[in-house]
């Protein structure tokens, strides 16, 4: 008989998690609410519950597999193309399912049962998300490998929904009342570095394609001077290359900002920069500044500091970003603070920069 749980009346959701872990390690199958839909899942390691999930899906689909975040997921997948990395990064935790070329040998992914394998994946394609719900996450972090789950449909929106249909194929049902979003997540199938949708959901077409921009960041000290110049220089001079307006960059894949390694969040630009700025018909009036983040770190494609001193910084303490985070000048050269130094100071100090950026722009391949 199926067991269920309402989350909102219970005393503690820590015994939840463990229940659903001893049905899980049982080979048994579970309900789990996320943002999007109620899914079911199962224990990857377990072959019993990978028969199971297999028989309530259609024989060619592959099974999902469920994954923490992106570091996990290149874990299973090493090879995973540039789109993949960049979508991963930037939808997970969150309604996206990728579908990606089955892992090789060598990979983590081969380390599972050969029979789990095929289950998971009986053609050439699998497909991995990081579900946005605290509670699956939890589940995951105390089970020794990932979950599987059946592809979500959008008719689940409810606990009510999943006991109609599977209530003798379900051990607990884990209720969290109505999904978030009201939708299922958008399935994207990624081959030669390019994407396309197989399931249209919560994250449109549009969406998609400013989540596979191009992003680049330009870093200083306080994101106030050096860097907003650079920002804006940047936009100026993609957009003439573009035949775009800048506020198009973002149609045309290319997503510009900046940051400071101690800025506080918010300051305006310096009115010199401004003014500088302002005579070539750049406006950066509007900019405030905030901090580098890890979270920028991590979705920045390419990320220019304005010092040898910015980059080894940034560096210490993320040695695995070392191919994309570059000195801004190609010669090896500082671009010093102008602030303190008077109006020439920046001028000098702008022009600097737009130089660096010229040689920059000029090496963007567009189509």
């Amino acid at each position: 008989m199926t067991e269920r749980i309402n989350l909102k009346q219970t005393d503690d959701i820590r015994d939840v998690i463990h229940l659903a872990v001893q049905y899980l390690a049982k080979g048994e199958l579970v309900a789990f609410p996320t943002a999007t839909a109620y899914v079911i899942a199962g224990q990857s390691l377990s072959s019993s519950a990978m028969t199971k999930l297999r028989a309530l899906t259609k024989a060619e689909e592959p099974l999902v597999l469920c994954v923490k975040g992106f570091d996990e997921a290149f874990d299973y997948l090493p090879n995973m193309p540039p789109i993949g990395r960049k979508l991963s990064k930037r939808c997970w935790p969150g309604p996206v399912i990728l579908d990606l070329e089955r892992p090789g040998p060598d990979t983590l992914f081969s380390q599972l049962p050969a029979e789990v394998q095929s289950q998971i994946c009986p053609e050439t394609r699998i497909r991995l998300r990081a579900p946005a719900h605290e509670i699956i996450f939890q589940i995951m972090r105390l089970s020794p490998s990932p979950l599987v789950l059946l592809n979500e449909q959008s008719k689940y929106q409810t606990a009510d929904d999943i006991m109609e249909d599977f209530k003798d194929q379900v051990a607990l049902v884990i209720d969290d009342g109505p999904s978030r979003f009201g939708d299922q997540s958008t399935i994207v199938s990624i081959s030669n570095n390019d994407w396309s949708i197989l399931q249209p959901g919560v994250v449109t077409e549009i969406t998609l394609k400013r989540l596979t921009s191009e992003i680049y960041m330009f870093v200083c000290t306080g994101n106030t001077c050096r860097s907003p110049m650079a920002e804006g220089l940047f936009r100026n001079l993609l957009s003439d290359k573009l035949g775009c307006q800048e506020d198009e960059l973002t149609d045309q894949g290319f997503i510009v900002g900046s940051a400071g390694l101690a800025a506080a969040s918010g300051a305006p630009p310096s009115p010199e920069g401004v003014t500088i700025l302002a005579e070539q018909g750049i406006d950066i009036r509007s900019h405030e500044s905030q901090p580098l983040t890890e979270r920028l770190l991590d979705q920045t494609d390419h990320l220019y500091t304005m010092t040898q001193g910015h980059r080894a910084a940034i560096l210490a303490e993320r040695p695995d970003l070392e191919d994309s985070v570059k000195l801004l000048s190609p010669e090896g050269k500082d671009v010093s603070d102008p602030i303190g130094g008077g109006f020439q100071c920046y001028v000098d100090c702008k022009k600097e920069i737009e130089k660096y950026l010229r040689q920059l722009v000029s090496q963007i391949n567009v189509h």
